[in-house]
């Protein structure tokens, strides 16, 4: 799969609000709101040119980390397919889904789907998982997420290619003569690989169309991409990577209310010529996410980013 975002410039995309309620991230408002909610950030990012919306997943959330985490986690797929019916252009992305816990002819079926409903818009963001409660419940061992990702992955990618009978033999999974329709409109569809650890960034490299760090500051990207490019080289990877990473959370203009500290706020060149320095160092896409105190401050926020802050993202 070929690259599938514009390359003339820094391309921008984002996380839903509403759709994963984590303490770590989530603003106060999105408590009370839903699926109208969701829609109507869904229409801004198509009109205003983000790249993607992204929706991540967790199945069941232990009791012992619902207070931070929340037990708000909607489905990727039926998240998604609901948005493709009311948006045009914008791509949909897994950010990430736990692939390892499903059996990959499931997730085939799901993703080729949601491919086909969207006029070929999918980009599969995977990633290996963290909670444990999770693998153990689906039956699958926590301890080897990595190793059944990988070969996940490389199941998916059969899956979702062109052949309507796909054939994959591994050392968990195998199928062949077993016929999904419909296929893909990309056949497969780009898939970026979540996760900074040393085993994510080979998966990345190995196996990824692109790279989704999670937590990574600014200062560590540089190696982090220098390690990705040389890993992708010495696998005789030849196609190009798309590398992501997520910005500072972001106000554009000046805010009357307490943002954050970490919060990167002004006039709209101070914040491009800031972000433009992921760019120097190898970053073809931002993940970018505002601090807001209600829909509207959200949607006025992604119009104001597109307006003022994206005219100046190019070379």
């Amino acid at each position: 799969m070929s690259q599938v975002l514009p390359q003339r410039r820094l391309a921008y995309g984002m996380q839903l609000p509403v759709q994963s309620q984590s303490t770590l991230y989530a603003e106060s408002w999105e408590a009370a709101a839903g699926p109208a909610d969701l829609v109507e950030v869904a229409r801004v990012a198509d009109r205003c040119g983000f790249a993607y919306i992204a929706c991540c997943e967790h199945i069941a959330i232990p009791r012992r980390l619902a207070d931070a985490m929340s037990t708000v986690w909607y489905d990727p797929v039926a998240t998604l397919a609901h948005l493709a019916a009311v948006t045009e252009r914008v791509r949909l992305l897994s950010h990430v889904a736990v692939v390892g816990l499903k059996h990959p002819l499931v997730s085939a079926k799901q993703y080729a789907t949601l491919d086909r409903l969207s006029g070929g818009r999918l980009i599969l963001g995977v990633g290996a998982g963290h909670v444990r409660e999770e693998f153990e419940a689906l039956g699958v061992p926590f301890a080897q997420r990595g190793a059944v990702l990988d070969e996940t992955v490389d199941a998916l990618r059969a899956a979702l290619g062109p052949a309507e009978f796909p054939e994959f033999k591994g050392a968990r999974f195998e199928f062949s003569d077993l016929g999904q329709a419909p296929r893909p409109v990309q056949a497969p569809p780009p898939v970026w690989v979540g996760g900074s650890s040393p085993a994510a960034v080979r998966r990345a490299a190995v196996r990824g169309d692109g790279w989704l760090p999670q937590g990574d500051r600014r200062e560590q990207l540089p190696a982090q991409i220098g390690t990705l490019r040389r890993l992708r080289e010495e696998a005789g990877v030849e196609r190009p990577v798309e590398i992501g990473a997520i910005a500072e959370p972001l106000y554009v203009g000046d805010p009357s209310w307490h943002v954050g500290r970490r919060t990167l706020s002004g006039a709209p060149e101070r914040i491009a010529a800031s972000l433009r320095e992921y760019r120097a160092m190898g970053v073809t896409q931002l993940q970018v996410r505002f601090r807001s105190r209600s829909r509207t401050e959200l949607t006025d926020q992604m119009a104001a980013f597109a307006e003022d802050v994206a005219v100046h993202l190019g070379d």
